[in-house]
């Protein structure tokens, strides 16, 4: 009898995976100058522009760290009728992926969360962020078209992802139908929750709060690891057996998989310079990594290792599939 895959077996996998990625769809701007004096009108730095950079954020971001790792992947989420929206549109249709998932929605504001970035060599420092954004509800007719679109395609894919961001998309009627669908064709669902929706997530595969969200959630604040397994228990129970994984920065992540057995995946992060976008790489590896046969520990170990690589680097980033077997080789 063959024995489990290799982490580099799985990762050869990851090119024959088909991800269906929901949730709220972001665009992530950044302006990057130079402070060279205060203002003389008021006590702040006179940022000097030198460039800014649009990278697709929020569920987009989830799509680009699946794309970036060889997987195949659609997205489904809703944008304003806006120079944002078609910013976003034109990026994903560049990349490959279909945009048929995604519905423009007249007076809604795309999400843009804009970030001013200083740099003094070798420091970079981030002096504001400005969040441009709707968080309402779609209306019904977009919604129509959601739930429409989510009910034809889940089958044709070997997974989804929920990415929520609480911007407004995913309502409880939508995640449940979501998941009700997958269930029925056998699908796994992976879950990056906002604590305040926590139940509409009942009956996913995994869910991946972060600490402070996994605090939030339960009820139980996370300050040690006591405290961790607590609200991991509770979360469990709130979810009906999902397999929770808490993200935990610095601490790397601890998987549950009952409220009798849990375990901890140390970080591998060397440095760690921006957390930005870093939940959105660990789910799209967890997916590509269950789709492709991985257990729970070694898709966790993958998208360790990925979180890894993206926290090591400015901005919104993603690991590639060369960036991934390297980080792999160097500790084995």
């Amino acid at each position: 009898m063959r024995g489990k895959p290799s982490l580099r077996e799985i990762i050869d996998r990851f090119s024959k995976v088909r991800i269906l990625v929901v949730g709220d769809i972001m665009m992530d701007r950044f302006i990057w100058g130079k402070v060279s004096r205060i203002s003389p009108e008021a006590p702040v730095p006179v940022v000097l522009f030198e460039r800014e950079d649009f990278i697709l954020g929020g569920a987009a971001n989830v799509v680009n760290n699946i794309h970036s790792l060889g997987g195949k992947v659609s997205l489904c989420g809703v944008v304003g009728n806006d120079e944002y929206g078609d910013k976003i549109l034109e990026k994903i249709d560049e990349m490959g992926v279909k945009t048929d998932g995604i519905f423009k929605e007249k007076g809604r504001r795309t999400t843009v969360k804009t970030r001013i970035i200083a740099h003094q060599h070798p420091y970079q420092q981030q002096l504001a962020r400005i969040d441009r954004e709707t968080i309402d509800h779609p209306t019904p007719h977009t919604s129509r078209s959601l739930l429409n679109f989510l009910s034809e395609n889940v089958v044709h894919f070997d997974g989804i992802v929920i990415s929520d961001y609480g911007k407004g998309v995913l309502t409880r009627k939508l995640s449940q139908m979501i998941i009700q669908k997958a269930r029925r064709y056998k699908k796994f669902i992976m879950v990056d929750p906002k604590p305040k929706n926590f139940s509409f997530y009942k009956g996913a595969t995994v869910i991946t709060p972060n600490a402070k969200e996994a605090g939030e959630a339960s009820g139980m604040p996370v300050t040690d690891f006591s405290s961790l397994k607590k609200a991991g228990r509770i979360l469990l129970n709130k979810s009906r057996r999902s397999i929770l994984i808490v993200t935990q920065g610095e601490e790397g992540m601890t998987v549950f998989e009952s409220c009798n057995n849990s375990f901890a995946v140390p970080t591998v992060a060397k440095d760690v310079y921006d957390v930005t976008g870093a939940g959105d790489t660990v789910i799209g590896t967890l997916a590509l990594a269950w789709g492709a046969g991985a257990k729970v520990k070694e898709a966790a170990t993958l998208a360790n290792y990925a979180a890894g690589i993206v926290v090591g680097k400015m901005g919104t980033a993603t690991a590639t599939r060369k960036d991934l077997i390297d980080a792999i080789r160097k500790r084995a």
